[in-house]
């Protein structure tokens, strides 16, 4: 059976779709942008910032599934502008340590409420 995960600790769907699913051991994150779930908006102008707050999110729905970055075996990055890509890489190496997810990235044509950089990961616990 599919639970569903919520945090407050990130920004609510701003759609017909959870936080986050979990089906057995897996759980299924949304991708996440930016947006700082006490202000409502997001966490800043740049790739970095905006990086730190998607990836914070995802943080935070996971550790309300009792889950953590280390669960962490697949992600999706999808950003306005591949040119963003290095920068977007240095905030991501904080958040991961070997072995690493695997990954993919790609520029978006556009994102949601015009995010810089939108992300989603898969778990398993």
């Amino acid at each position: 059976m599919n639970k569903s995960i919520h945090t407050d600790n990130a920004p609510a769907a701003i759609g017909p779709y959870s936080q986050a699913i979990q089906a057995g051991n897996t759980i299924y994150v949304s991708g996440q942008i930016p947006i700082d779930p006490v202000k409502g908006e997001f966490a800043g102008t740049d790739i970095q910032m905006q990086t730190r707050q998607s990836l914070t999110n995802i943080k935070n729905i996971l550790a309300a599934a009792g889950a953590n970055m280390s669960h962490v075996v697949k992600t999706t990055v999808l950003l306005a502008d591949i040119a963003d890509f290095t920068a977007m890489n240095e905030v991501y190496a904080e958040f991961f340590t070997e072995p690493y997810p695997a990954r993919a990235a790609f520029q978006a044509a556009a994102l949601p409420k015009g995010a810089k950089v939108e992300i989603e990961a898969i778990a398993v616990i």
